[in-house]
């Protein structure tokens, strides 16, 4: 007889979860599993809201990629996780033994140690909740890219969850940051909140014009084109196109 959420493991835990394609959260009680060899238990006093949360409570995908709590792999060894082929989603999925596996909307959660980090006293636990997600998502292609030193040029697309931690990380890295948004009303807090150094209107065509890394040119305004590159007169490089400009007499 297959067991309930609540009775399914030892330590008992209390959340909210969606019931259906509704997405209505409600309360809900269930079980945490005992844990392993390698595993933490810890009380959860905050936990960030996602859009990919919403996604999934409305099964508008039907599965979520989220932090994993892998098994022992060559991926996992090789800080990959997100490719191991054992890997245990956050929640709505099977867990190793079966049951089904819980998010962050409850008391308490049980993971691998190797997901588990000391938390600075100074950062408070409300405002750094987001940095588990958005915060990750950001700042490891900042370091994987040697985008965390000063002097380097970051563009950012789009400002809104993952958005503005980005601009926020890239700032205090010391880079000059570009933010790119198809939302005029955005320019504001990009430049005077969170100190963005520029600000593009992604669907004003000028304004990427501008910004662009070529200028392309048509096989006539050839000459024209070594003119102004003699006087430095481009930003970046001119690109003939031929295909459509080149004609045979």
């Amino acid at each position: 007889m297959t067991k309930s959420p609540e009775s399914e493991h030892p330590f008992k835990a209390y959340g909210y979860a969606a019931q259906d394609a509704s997405g209505v959260l409600s309360p809900f009680n269930f079980s945490r599993r005992a844990t392993g060899d390698k595993d933490v238990r810890f009380k959860v006093l905050y936990c960030g809201i996602c859009h990919s949360d919403l996604h999934f409570i409305k099964n508008e995908w039907g599965f979520t990629t989220y932090p994993v709590i892998p098994g022992s792999c060559e991926s996992c060894v090789n800080d990959l996780e997100n490719y191991c082929p054992k890997q245990i989603i956050t929640y709505g999925v099977p867990d190793l033994d079966g049951t089904r596996t819980y998010g962050g909307y409850s008391d308490h959660m049980v993971t691998d140690e190797h997901f588990v980090l000391r938390w600075p006293e100074n950062l408070p636990l409300d405002a750094g909740a987001p940095l588990l997600c958005a915060g990750i998502t950001t700042y490891s292609p900042l370091r994987h890219f040697g985008l965390d030193k000063p002097g380097t040029k970051v563009g950012v697309v789009g400002l809104g969850g993952l958005g503005h931690v980005a601009v926020k990380f890239a700032k205090a890295f010391g880079a000059e940051v570009t933010v790119f948004s198809t939302n005029p009303a955005k320019k504001q807090e990009a430049l005077e909140g969170l100190k963005a150094d520029h600000f593009v209107v992604s669907k004003d065509s000028e304004q990427m014009q501008a910004l662009a890394d070529i200028e392309l040119i048509s096989m006539d305004y050839v000459n024209t084109a070594m003119e102004r590159v003699a006087k430095s007169d481009v930003r970046y490089r001119f690109v003939l196109d031929v295909s459509k400009s080149l004609k045979a007499p």
